[in-house]
């Protein structure tokens, strides 16, 4: 097993030809500790990575290998870029072999396995692994992610909507009714996964903009459980997704309720306080507007704090991009945890722009 202190980390891939996958690609190649070692698909079986994905040419010579031709078990760290399921029915056979899980799909979030079961459609393979795995969303849970096997990877509403409230939780009570928090949130396409969805095709979703998931989306099950565990008491989420005509990029929208006691509370410097150490969250000055265009490509999340006309109304704007630190870039963060290195190892780009 590779030490905290090992200068590479031998790292493997298992689903590599979507979207999170070749995000991953792309920032563990200029990783300065890691070493591409496997990378699987059923599918792709001999193809090499940088005929699928060109921007990876000089980056990597890898070829996709079938799950049983793959050396996953030589790796010091698995990343599961798969649907549901996958990391669960593969879990135990990496762990016997020493090798770290990072899981960028839902088996390992939810500790309520009944709510995994209504969500996902499936039960849950393995209950003994997922109650030592760790909830990878490091500014919330840093010590415990440092010491596990196991990381179930944030879903990308979840970090926005957790890191947008975190500061208003992080005392001995909350600050605003918990039974009323809504989250508007505006997701890019590239959400959506690069398997073929009419409602993902170009003529459908450009020059368009739509709700979705009224009826009850997946990653409400996510937020609810750990804001319960934020507040310390039941909370009321009301959270809606949208659609939005761009590939990248998450908008989330939070509006939260003052307590009465809690009026008096400067909530631009609650936040600059909470977040002041963090490498990837940046707390805009007051009256900010974040842009998603202000970290396409990059790890960062950015917040601005609203109280209009200094009422009970506290509204928080939160912008990263979904496949960074939505999920890929916030994987590597957590595998630089593990390992003992630096988080921001690996994840210093710049948002790009235009």
């Amino acid at each position: 097993m590779t030490s905290a202190a090992t200068t590479h980390i031998k790292v493997g891939i298992v689903g590599g030809t979507g979207y999170t996958g070749v995000e991953l690609l792309r920032l563990l190649s200029q990783h300065p500790n890691a070493q591409l070692t496997a990378i699987t698909s059923r599918k792709e079986d001999g193809l090499p990575v940088a005929d699928m994905y060109p921007n990876l040419r000089g980056r990597t010579d890898l070829c996709f290998q079938t799950p049983d031709k793959a050396a996953l078990h030589e790796c010091d760290v698995v990343f599961f870029a798969t649907p549901h399921g996958v990391a669960m029915s593969q879990a135990e056979q990496l762990l016997k072999h020493n090798v770290r899980i990072i899981d960028l799909a839902a088996d390992f979030r939810l500790q309520d396995t009944s709510a995994f079961e209504k969500w996902y459609k499936m039960p849950h393979a393995c209950t003994d692994i997922l109650r030592e795995a760790a909830y990878g969303l490091v500014e919330l849970n840093r010590e415990k992610v440092a010491a596990a096997r196991v990381i179930g990877n944030p879903g990308c509403y979840p970090t926005t909507v957790l890191l947008g409230l975190a500061p208003l939780f992080g005392g001995s009570k909350p600050l605003v009714d918990c039974g009323r928090i809504i989250a508007d949130c505006k997701s890019g396409v590239s959400g959506a996964g690069r398997n073929l969805a009419v409602g993902s095709m170009f003529s459908e979703a450009s020059d368009n903009f739509k709700a979705y998931g009224l009826g009850g989306h997946r990653h409400q099950a996510e937020i609810t459980e750990q804001l319960q565990a934020l507040a310390g008491e039941p909370v009321g989420l009301t959270f809606v997704p949208h659609l939005v005509p761009m590939i990248r990029g998450m908008f989330s929208t939070i509006y939260v309720n003052i307590l009465p006691e809690a009026r008096d509370t400067d909530f631009q410097a609650l936040f600059e306080q909470r977040y002041a150490d963090e490498a990837f969250v940046d707390v805009m000055p007051a009256g900010s507007v974040p842009e998603t265009r202000s970290v396409r490509a990059s790890n960062t999340l950015r917040i601005a704090v609203h109280r209009p006309d200094g009422g009970d109304q506290l509204i928080i704007l939160v912008v990263q991009d979904n496949l960074v630190k939505g999920a890929s870039g916030q994987a590597v963060q957590n595998m630089n945890l593990m390992f003992g290195l630096p988080e921001s190892t690996g994840l210093e780009q710049v948002a790009v722009l235009p």
